[in-house]
């Protein structure tokens, strides 16, 4: 689904303005997948600007509104998709839950924590999807749970075709608020990059797993 461009434009200006979201075309980061990167994206601190946060939290809200209307719950992805699944979760007067990478090693060995039915229809929750891996775990854990997943919503995606692959794959519909494009458009039109930054930046995503190789 496509999400209006003044919502997608300012979500990019707000992840730039705070450095929820880095750009070092000349000095890459290392993903924990071992994957060269010149964007690093943490949307957790967003959750520290009051004025941010709220406008994410009530973006997200209408998205599910209007693309889920028939969700009964929220569910974050442990870690970072707690937080904005939890205040999701309160604008919509919903119940809310999350899902762990692995199940509890200890008292009830629970991998689906909160008080929540396996039949319930439920939307998920991430800050960011990269290849989608691991949303796709947590999508998979709650299938198993019983859960009925509409879908996943995110912040941010760099809208790489692996994880628009493995999504397909897994028939699960995803949309975010911002993606790749939009935020580069935005880092140029505000200066944060110059042209010579924009052309790699524009090649990383055309193949991350060449970049820096």
């Amino acid at each position: 689904m496509q999400i209006s461009e003044p919502t997608a434009t300012k979500i990019a200006e707000y992840l730039l303005q705070i450095k929820a979201i880095k750009l070092q075309p000349n000095n890459p980061f290392t993903w924990a997948s071992g994957l060269k990167s010149p964007i690093y994206s943490d949307n957790r601190l967003s959750l520290s600007h009051p004025a941010i946060r709220s406008f994410i939290k009530e973006a997200l809200a209408q998205e599910i509104r209007n693309t889920y209307p028939n969700v009964e719950a929220i569910i974050g992805v442990a870690t970072a998709g707690i937080a904005p699944g939890a205040l999701v979760a309160d604008a919509l007067n919903l119940p809310f839950g999350y899902v762990r990478s692995e199940p509890k090693k200890h008292g009830m060995g629970k991998q689906v924590e909160g008080d929540i039915s396996p039949a319930m229809s439920v939307v998920v929750i991430e800050d960011l999807v990269s290849t989608g891996k691991s949303s796709l775990q947590a999508i998979e854990t709650l299938r198993e749970f019983g859960s009925n997943v509409l879908g996943l919503a995110s912040i941010f995606t760099y809208g790489l075709k692996i994880a628009e692959d493995n999504f397909a794959a897994a028939n699960c519909p995803m949309i975010s608020l911002c993606n790749y494009d939009v935020l580069i458009e935005t880092a140029v039109q505000k200066g944060y990059v110059n042209d010579a930054d924009t052309a790699v930046l524009k090649s990383w995503r055309t193949n991350p797993e060449a970049f820096g190789k």
